[in-house]
């Protein structure tokens, strides 16, 4: 039962990274459309959130009622988290690379690792840090940051980009918080709810009218807010109720490979060697971490 459980955990945390992944095909359509990367985000985070709370809203009202006292979690889920690391994720873009920025934001399993320990007690385990090693060589190796030069290089931008990796591992420390008392659905829609909040009156977007009169550019929108966001989002959230919040941000890496593996299928991109043994690394980063547990699992049942 304890191995059942284990692997659909995994599944969910799987499935959700690689519906992230796909992120790039929206994000590419709309920047066509002349959508600038700020109100992309914002566009993202606030079709998220609709959609959620009329979700919800017909699905079962009480999941939306919370506790005043406990907004601080979604607080953290979705303003420290979503609207502080896309933030410092794309000023890392524009100060050094989107290769380096990548890497820097996937600095997150390290910083959840860490804060795991701290707030919630979880080992730092050997096996956790080996995954961990591998997840950041196989991403560097996937996203092809070498050779780095000079010009690429700043120390603003890195600190910034570092900052995007600890704003990303805000979302598994806030959201295990906040499971301990709340159904997946209500964490995930509160998150982009307070994440709208701030987005709407402090990005300075301005859409014309006529960037939204095409039908392709609502169903684009419609589909970046669902698909990997709500529903992504969703079923990393699922699958973090039910492990570790270290090991479902290092198993959550194998979103650099899928979003890889989709400009090879449809952007026609050329793998290299080196990309071939990033996407290794992680794969095997990622079979690692659920290693102890099957282990375990397969212990207690002598």
């Amino acid at each position: 039962m304890f191995l059942s459980k284990n692997r659909l955990a995994y599944f969910y945390v799987f499935l959700g990274a690689a519906l992230w992944g796909v992120i790039g095909l929206f994000i590419d359509r709309l920047a066509q459309a002349d959508f600038s990367a700020l109100q992309i985000v914002t566009l993202r985070v606030v079709s998220a959130s609709a959609m959620l709370m009329m979700f919800v809203g017909f699905k079962d009202a009480k999941l939306l009622k919370i506790d005043l006292k406990d907004s601080m979690s979604f607080i953290g889920t979705g303003i420290f988290s979503i609207v502080f690391f896309n933030w410092a994720y794309f000023t890392a873009i524009e100060e050094v690379s989107l290769s380096i920025a990548v890497i820097l934001l996937y600095t997150g399993p390290a910083f959840v690792i860490i804060l795991s320990r701290i707030f919630f007690g979880e080992p730092m385990t050997g096996r956790k840090v080996g995954a961990l090693v591998l997840t950041l060589l196989g991403c560097v190796l996937v996203i092809k940051v070498f050779p780095i030069t000079a010009d690429r290089l700043s120390w603003y931008g890195l600190l910034v980009g570092l900052g995007s990796g600890f704003g990303y591992a805000f979302y598994s420390i806030f959201g295990k918080h906040a499971l301990q008392k709340y159904h997946p659905l209500t964490v995930i829609t509160y998150t982009f709810v307070f994440a709208s909040i701030v987005m709407l009156p402090t990005s300075g977007i301005t859409i014309e009218i006529k960037q939204l009169a095409s039908v392709d550019v609502w169903l684009q929108i419609l589909g970046l807010g669902f698909f990997p966001t709500a529903l992504a989002y969703y079923l990393y959230t699922v699958g973090l109720s039910m492990v570790e919040s270290g090991r479902a941000s290092i198993a959550a890496t194998v979103e650099p490979l899928v979003a890889t593996l989709l400009g090879v299928w449809i952007f026609n991109d050329v793998l290299t060697s080196f990309q071939i043994i990033g996407m290794l690394f992680v794969l095997s980063a990622v079979v690692l971490v659920q290693f102890r547990g099957r282990v375990k699992a397969d212990l207690k049942q002598y």
